[in-house]
């Protein structure tokens, strides 16, 4: 039995990771969980799965969570900034990181500098620190398994084969929202049209980067660090059912397909290397009918365009993109900028910065910090 270090324990990846675990009790045995609001969400799986410990991120709801398990011997911690203290003093086998946002770096350093596994959903790890991360891991004999549905596609077809005949990567994308919708209508986008995804059901954050396609520049990003120096594309496919494709040296391409939920990928990450039972949904070829694809609009969707232009340049550009994002994100989630002013603040943050091209990580921390303080002063100056 392997224990699981669950960080992101009440999102929707971390729900599914749960229910997994609900019928695979003889293989994984929860023993840390982790929120940063949802406190009611979390005192309930505490009191279902039993771990050693919780830790709740918002600092102002440690009493609650602490009283209402104060019949068990659950240890309850609070704020966000003790979690990488917490992968370095817990005993775990795999930790399973569904963060959201750089606040999710840390943890997976500890992990991985105690040789330990990561399943990887949180994207700003390999965004803001690749380069380390992964090196890191070779130096430790320590595997990051992917779980994003895009990544996990590439390496389900990789399995079996020679990573050195890997002529491209193909990410597909849904396109979001707004594939169709003209440019000159962006700048009226409201929030709740921008949450309003086609395919995917997420959480609020990463629904707005699917709908800027940032997310599908994270993933370009994350799928070089993954898999090594290799060509990446992107290609929008509506559908949603080609996760993505591997294109071999000798002209064979291979694709991973199935319905648009993370329950397969989240499971093969938990699995791996073997493939366990399910019954999850099956997708029907037949009733689907067709798949479709096009190129991606870089004029619409500038911020797709900012995140490829970020691994080109590599060092500190892909940090800055991340914080940058973060905090515009966050803001129009609040109603205070435009959904076109996303891509501005993000441009306004890589003009502004000063390139380094192999920072350390302490570099990195401080030039995410630095570049949230920038966007959010530049906000106040609209507001």
């Amino acid at each position: 039995m392997q224990k699981i270090l669950l960080l992101g324990s009440t999102g929707s990846i971390g729900e599914n990771v749960l229910n997994i675990v609900r019928t695979q009790k003889e293989f994984y045995k929860i023993i840390g969980i982790s929120a940063k609001n949802r406190s009611k969400e979390l005192v309930q799986q505490a009191l279902e799965f039993n771990p050693d410990f919780v830790l709740i991120g918002n600092e102002q709801l440690f009493s609650e969570v602490k009283n209402a398990l104060a019949h068990t011997k659950i240890q309850v911690f609070s704020g966000e900034q003790n979690l990488a203290k917490l992968v370095r003093e817990c005993d775990f086998d795999l930790l399973f990181n569904s963060l959201v946002g750089s606040v999710g770096v840390l943890p997976t350093i500890e992990s991985l500098k105690k040789g330990k596994d990561v399943a990887l959903a949180n994207k700003e790890t390999l965004v803001v620190a690749g380069e380390f991360v992964m090196n890191l891991a070779r130096q430790k004999k320590a595997f990051v398994r992917p779980v994003d549905s895009e990544h996990s596609a590439i390496w389900q077809c990789l399995v079996g084969e020679n990573e050195k005949e890997i002529d491209k990567l193909i990410i597909t994308a849904s396109g979001g929202p707004f594939r169709t919708l003209p440019k000159e209508k962006f700048a009226n986008v409201t929030v709740q049209e921008a949450l309003n995804h086609p395919n995917w059901k997420m959480g609020n954050k990463i629904t707005i980067d699917s709908a800027t396609l940032m997310n599908k520049g994270f993933e370009v990003i994350e799928a070089y660090h993954f898999f090594g120096n290799v060509k990446v594309e992107v290609v929008v496919h509506p559908q949603s059912i080609i996760h993505s494709m591997v294109e071999f040296c000798d002209g064979s391409v291979k694709a991973q397909l199935g319905i648009p939920d993370m329950k397969i990928p989240i499971q093969f990450a938990l699995s791996y290397p073997k493939r366990w039972k399910s019954e999850f949904e099956r997708m029907d070829l037949a009733k689907i009918g067709k798949l479709t694809f096009e190129l991606p609009d870089f004029e619409k969707f500038r911020c797709l365009k900012l995140a490829l232009d970020c691994l080109e340049s590599g060092g500190t550009s892909a940090c800055v993109l991340n914080a940058a994002n973060e905090i515009a994100v966050e803001y129009f989630l609040k109603e205070k900028i435009r959904f076109t002013q996303i891509p501005e603040m993000i441009e306004k943050s890589l003009e502004k910065h000063e390139f380094f091209s192999h920072p350390s990580v302490e570099m990195l921390l401080e030039i995410d910090l630095r570049t949230r303080n920038f966007v959010r002063k530049e906000i106040e100056k609209l507001c």
